[in-house]
């Protein structure tokens, strides 16, 4: 068992396979996954998993090198946010945030309810 704070195999194993400038998107329930992208589905039920406790545990391994939110993303996730390792934070719109998912490696599905609560993580290198 590992002793880290990521335990699901199949994120875990994503974010060891992904590359400089692979994009991974965490979303909210509702966010709209393409048909030929990986979903890696964590909802349970409303709320659970939360966006902020997916978020924590994927930073606990992957580097990010930048990051994109929705401008319409509340001030609350935005003050959450704060300190996070992020990397350079840009704002889009949430349409182009749904277009640029397409491209991701993988969207993984929160119990998240809060609107907008969706963020695109592009990694980094560790050298």
């Amino acid at each position: 068992m590992k002793r880290g704070i990521l335990l699901n195999a199949e994120l875990s194993g994503l974010i060891a396979a992904m590359g400089h400038g692979d994009l991974l998107v965490i979303g909210d329930a509702g966010l709209p996954i393409p048909p030929d992208t990986r979903c890696i589905d964590l909802a349970v039920t409303r709320g659970i998993p939360r966006f902020m406790d997916v978020l924590d545990a994927v930073l606990s391994e992957l580097i990010v090198e930048r990051s994109a939110l929705a401008h319409e993303t509340g001030s609350d996730l935005i003050g959450a946010l704060s300190g996070k390792p992020l990397g350079s934070v840009e704002r889009l719109t949430h349409e182009d945030l749904k277009r640029i998912s397409q491209s991701a490696r993988a969207i993984v599905r929160t119990g998240e309810f809060t609107p907008y609560a969706n963020i695109c993580l592009w990694s980094g290198v560790a050298f």
